[in-house]
């Protein structure tokens, strides 16, 4: 078993250990989008223009309250070291790690975030472009998000030195990805959106990667 499957399996394992943990970013993430029609009222016009805004801020808000705990636990107990030790490339060790946030955090909002917009009375064509927008973007906050926790690893603080560190990296995909949604919403089409959120999740995948191993060794050392 390469070590990007070992490392891969293996934290999916702990996640249906830790159930309550793995299922507090959906649970955030439904709460908080499910309050706003609350908070802004019944009015579905008011409703529709605001839905790709919420969507994507709360998916983002989901990511990072899950990827603070992405290698502390590790590094904590000493397996993140091991991991480093043993020989194998810290860059699949990296990705691997990023690919479970993923699927753990991000899969799960690209398939509630429909529901989300019945419940914003948004068009169909409309979901359609917001789904297609979280698929892009999503790795992109996995990726990212990993890239923080690595270089705030073992520091105090580190939730919010993450954040600050994080969040403005994020912004291209939050605005490419709810710019996408509105487009469709306005009838014009969203293809140059999509293919800069192709462009920035090919980037980050090239390169965070990479950057977060290196902030791993230096972490460690």
């Amino acid at each position: 078993m390469s070590a990007f499957t070992a490392v891969l399996a293996r934290d999916l394992r702990l996640a249906a250990r830790r159930r309550v943990e793995a299922l507090l970013p959906i649970a955030f993430f439904t709460v908080a989008v499910s309050l706003f029609p609350f908070g802004v009222g019944p009015e579905p016009q008011t409703l529709r223009v605001i839905a790709p805004g919420v969507v994507w801020v709360c998916a983002l808000l989901a990511a990072m309250l899950s990827v603070t705990q992405l290698y502390a636990t590790d590094h904590a107990d000493g397996s993140l070291e091991q991991m480093l030790l043993c020989g194998d490339s810290p860059v699949l060790i990296a990705a691997a790690k990023a690919l479970a946030h993923w699927l753990l955090t991000g899969l799960p909002l690209i398939v509630v975030a429909p529901l989300f917009g019945v419940l914003f009375d948004m068009r169909g064509e409309a979901i359609a472009a917001l789904t297609f927008s979280l698929v892009l973007g999503t790795p992109i906050l996995s990726l990212l998000g990993g890239l923080g926790a690595a270089l705030t690893l073992g520091l105090r603080s580190s939730g919010v030195l993450l954040i600050l560190l994080i969040l403005p990296l994020c912004i291209p995909a939050l605005i490419f990805g709810a710019g996408a949604v509105g487009a469709v919403e306005s009838g014009v089409s969203a293809e140059g959106h999509y293919s800069l959120l192709g462009a920035l999740l090919i980037g980050t995948a090239l390169f965070a990667p990479w950057a977060t191993a290196a902030a791993l060794r230096i972490s460690t050392d």
